[in-house]
């Protein structure tokens, strides 16, 4: 690190008035060591609320990738040798040090991402409660005694870790990602090499800070941050590395998975979205209104679970816009270290261009803006929540993610229109829909082709229950019993002359 970068850390740590300013990292992590980039080469870290410079973190590439999936081939035989109950204790050990420094932890989130500090600290307690979960479901993981074809063979299988794990993780969820993701790999007993998003490597940093703290051993985690392109490749060209794990664009997890075929990796992604959240005409309007805004608007409309199309029967539609357009006209913008705004900045100024992208086409094809539209007043990367009357379905928003804080309000008439609107789309991550007549919610939620839906709820997310997407939304799953699975192997013992 240059002595420019650390005055710049150390200031930006003083602003950001932590606690524990040793949680205020800016270097890679392998080996159990701090690390620049062998190049010595260095990327700005913004706050998106301000445009200001928060740190330099390493601008790393292959061989720097490579040193750290070395260091994760040379812990796994130690790791993977421990007992589950030990395993299990160091990773309660790392989400209690989480639990203690969770005002730390929030404050540079917001500051790398710029959610406010409300969410930010929903976003970290629920990748504790995934780390919680993972300490004990490691204890569970059972093989099976399978009855013999023959009187002197036995049929055992046993579960092992696949070894060094790869992963991926974005901006939108800089810390929950990285807890989801590595809990149910080490409490498997596989080794990680994590790649953080360039945007908000902070978070990362700081949850390997507080790893070590927990008496992780070296080499189990690694942290290399910087060129996505060298980094990926050398993970995914490496025979050592035998399991990825990608959130992020449904582009990027089509390359991933094209390259993990050379070394035949195994893979779990979870890619792009596109939500439907469905309003029947019988459906509570005022709870769905504050499911929708939830839904919608959480970290200003950045996470692939987001609604991104509401659809409303025609019934209903009049009454349930206008009560949302009252709502939504009454959320806050703003900086989320200030106060407790309802929204933030999106997180750069190539998501907020296709924000205005979005609206610009909706508006050109008879969509009318009924609050919202344009940037906030705030300037950066602020834009106001909006609010799309007469959207169709020859607009963009109705097949692309606008990962931003539009709500565009579609109209349908009955429940097999609906359904097919709702499925006509590639991905299929998550759904969510409104109605009180049994029949209708048990036919709705078997039709619609998601990996999660919602029934008369938004939250979809906990640590006991499996995320994951169907088609091009991806494969795998990450939390509950299911999310270990995808770091074992199983093997059978064939055991004869008995």
């Amino acid at each position: 690190m240059t002595a420019q970068s650390a005055a710049v850390s150390a200031s930006a740590a003083t602003a950001l008035r932590l606690n524990d300013a040793g949680l205020f990292r800016t270097m890679g992590y392998i080996n159990g060591q701090w690390a620049s980039a062998k190049s010595g080469e260095t990327v700005d870290v913004i706050n998106p609320a301000t445009g200001e410079v928060l740190a330099q973190a390493p601008h790393m590439g292959a061989a720097d990738t490579q040193s750290a999936i070395d260091a994760a081939r040379d812990a796994l035989p130690s790791w993977r040798a421990m007992l589950a109950e030990d395993r299990g204790r160091l990773l309660r050990k790392w989400a209690e040090l989480q639990a203690q420094h969770i005002d730390d932890l929030c404050r540079i989130l917001t500051a790398e991402q710029g959610k406010s500090l409300a969410q930010a600290k929903g976003e970290i307690l629920s990748g504790i409660g995934h780390v919680e979960w993972m300490a004990e479901e490691g204890r569970r993981v059972y093989g099976d005694v399978i009855p013999t074809h023959n009187n002197s063979h036995r049929l055992i299988t046993l579960k092992q870790p696949v070894g060094v794990c790869a992963m991926v993780t974005p901006w939108n969820f800089p810390s929950s990602m990285i807890t989801r993701k590595c809990a149910p790999a080490l409490a498997a007993g596989c080794t990680v090499v994590i790649k953080p998003s360039e945007l908000t490597p902070l978070s990362a940093f700081a949850l390997a800070e507080l790893a070590e703290r927990a008496g992780i051993p070296k080499g189990v985690i690694n942290i290399v941050t910087g060129d996505a392109k060298a980094i990926g490749t050398a993970m995914m060209q490496s025979d050592v590395v035998r399991k990825l794990s990608f959130t992020g664009s449904t582009a990027v997890g089509k390359l991933l998975m094209k390259q993990a075929a050379d070394t035949v990796k195994k893979v779990s992604l979870e890619l792009g979205g596109n939500a439907p959240f469905i309003v029947f005409d019988d459906a509570d309007i005022d709870k769905a209104v504050e499911a929708a805004l939830l839904s919608k608007f959480r970290n200003a409309g950045q996470t692939c679970i987001c609604a991104n199309r509401i659809f409303v029967q025609d019934s209903v539609y009049d009454t349930f816009a206008d009560k949302f357009t009252a709502a939504v006209k009454k959320m806050t913008v703003g900086n989320g270290l200030e106060g407790n705004p309802d929204i933030g900045p999106v997180i750069d100024m190539k998501g907020l261009q296709k924000v205005e992208a979005h609206v610009k086409d909706a508006q050109d094809k008879g969509g009318v803006i009924t609050t919202g539209g344009q940037r906030h007043a705030l300037g950066q990367t602020f834009f106001e929540p909006t609010v799309v009357k007469n959207a169709t379905r020859e607009m963009q928003c109705f097949r692309e993610e606008t990962f931003g804080p539009v709500a565009p309000l579609f109209r349908f008439k009955d429940e097999a229109e609906v359904i097919a609107l709702a499925n006509d789309t590639e991905y299929g991550l998550a759904a969510y829909f409104y109605a009180r007549d049994m029949g209708r919610v048990w036919r709705v939620a078997e039709a619609l082709e998601y990996g999660m839906v919602g029934v008369n709820s938004a939250s979809i997310v906990a640590a006991q229950a499996p995320f994951g997407g169907w088609k091009q939304s991806g494969m795998g799953r990450e939390g509950s019993k299911y999310g270990i699975s995808d770091y074992l192997e199983v093997k059978l013992l064939a055991i004869g002359g008995l």
